[in-house]
């Protein structure tokens, strides 16, 4: 009960399995960073740790590579 009063988490599991709400399958709420974002294996979840981007490189600038006499589809 102590603990229960005490510690201000979103998820609080004591002397039970830690497993509780289905990811993407039932609503999920917490306190600070336990808050409203993606559980824990949802589809962004790792958005949140990372910056995204996109790199891509211009294949063309250089030309096509040259087909080598060996190629037989010529």
């Amino acid at each position: 009960e102590q603990a229960r009063k005490t510690f201000r988490v979103g998820n609080l599991y004591l002397n039970r399995g830690i497993t509780g709400a289905l990811v993407e399958r039932q609503p999920f709420g917490g306190f600070k960073m336990s808050g409203i974002g993606s559980k824990a294996g949802g589809p962004d979840y790792l958005l949140q740790f990372m910056d995204p981007r996109s790199v891509t490189e211009n294949t063309m600038r250089r030309g096509f590579a040259p087909i080598s006499q060996e190629d037989d589809w010529t």
